[in-house]
């Protein structure tokens, strides 16, 4: 982590779902094999115009393939590792815990029966907003009911997720993993991420330390 997590104003905790709580490779090979490319083919795709700043749909263009019309649902196997301890460590912190993300509607059944249980989860296309909009996480605070500064955002996106959470008030914790994690840069003048971590893991162990101290 590149910055102290002081937990004594924090109320809530709210975590971004696709590369930050779930690891999304088994449904985009699954897309893959659906129109018709390589899994391989389809990563470096998305990776090309990650790099050049422009949407990860724009992926399907440059293969000259159409996009699948359905999104696999997820499932518990999706998961990372460290997501279900790191929700439960927040909600034994004393903190509200919510899940929000730019996913399709059914994501948020999908994830409960995934063994995610927090206070909310929630799905762009249930709220009819979507990130990066600074509606989306105005959203977000309505929902853990606590002033936008003491709200940590966590996601993998530069783009979608720090950036707007940011001008939104909220606090930010930037995970780098993912393919958005390596390939975005902060810019040189703007400010940082209100913490950095590795993965899900140095958040637990953070909040299992305030959590023993109460």
């Amino acid at each position: 982590m590149t910055a102290g997590l002081v937990l004594t104003d924090l109320r809530a905790v709210v975590f971004d779902v696709g590369e930050t709580l779930v690891d999304e490779s088994r449904a985009w090979s699954e897309q893959a094999r659906v129109a018709g490319v390589t899994p391989f083919s389809l990563m470096a795709a998305i990776g090309s115009v990650i790099s050049q700043g422009r949407d990860h749909r724009d992926a399907w263009a440059l293969l000259g393939a159409a996009p699948p019309d359905s999104v696999p649902d997820i499932g518990r196997g999706d998961l990372y590792p460290d997501a279900l301890e790191c929700l439960r460590a927040v909600g034994q912190a004393g903190l509200v815990v919510g899940v929000a993300g730019n996913q399709p509607s059914g994501a948020e059944v999908a994830l409960t029966t995934a063994g995610v249980h927090v206070d909310f989860v929630a799905a762009s296309a249930t709220w009819g907003v979507a990130k990066p909009s600074l509606a989306f996480f105005r959203r977000v605070v309505a929902e853990t009911q606590a002033d936008p500064h003491r709200v940590l955002y966590v996601g993998d996106r530069l783009d979608n997720d720090i950036r707007p959470a940011r001008a939104a008030g909220l606090r930010t914790a930037w995970l780098r993993r993912g393919p958005w994690a390596y390939l975005q840069q902060p810019h040189a003048d703007e400010v940082r991420p209100d913490i950095e971590l590795r993965d899900l893991t140095q958040l637990t162990e953070v909040l299992k330390r305030s959590a023993g101290g109460r």
